[in-house]
């Protein structure tokens, strides 16, 4: 009889609500649009910066998503419209798209690279990638050694959860 490994720290937690937006930006108006956003946008795909409560994530060569508490979009949605005209992009609110799953503990990454073909180990602390788990388009981020955050489209959330569950049984009892 297999026994369930009692020890394990793994945690598998949705994240509460928050704001998330689609930000498409040429190059050269990219610093108007960071400073209108208070955020001093990466152009590294990868990275990731905070600043006031907000996050960004460069994901492509002109692309990146914005993360902020619900009471923050109105004040984004404004700053964008305000420079619109001075610096042309495209900033759309996607905080209903997505969902957010925090995965946490010593498994973490063995419990996402059940479905996840990345190299997590090549994705330094404080970065972040647009990959595939199964065959759902993710946003990862990594938060700290042992700790991640997965951004999945809501429609494909219950997909997702289900493997996570799945991974973590086959964990627990030594798959």
């Amino acid at each position: 009889m297999t026994q369930l490994n009692q020890k394990s720290d793994l945690q598998v937690q949705d994240l509460p609500f928050e704001g998330k937006f689609s930000l498409r930006c040429r190059s050269d108006n990219l610093a108007a649009v960071g400073k209108a956003l208070a955020l001093d946008l990466p152009t590294r795909i990868g990275d990731v910066v905070e600043a006031g409560g907000r996050k960004a994530i460069c994901l492509g060569p002109d692309e990146w998503t914005i993360f902020c508490s619900d009471e923050d979009r109105p004040a984004i949605r404004k700053a964008g419209e305000d420079v619109y005209e001075a610096a042309i992009h495209s900033l759309v609110d996607v905080s209903f798209r997505e969902l957010g799953l925090s995965i946490s503990g010593a498994d973490a990454a063995a419990l996402i690279n059940t479905s996840c073909p990345r190299d997590l180990s090549a994705i330094a602390v404080g970065r972040g990638t647009r990959t595939v788990f199964d065959t759902a388009q993710v946003v990862l981020l990594r938060e700290g050694e042992n700790a991640f955050r997965i951004y999945v489209w809501r429609s494909f959330y219950p997909h997702v959860r289900q493997l996570l569950s799945v991974g973590e049984t086959e964990l627990a009892v030594g798959l």
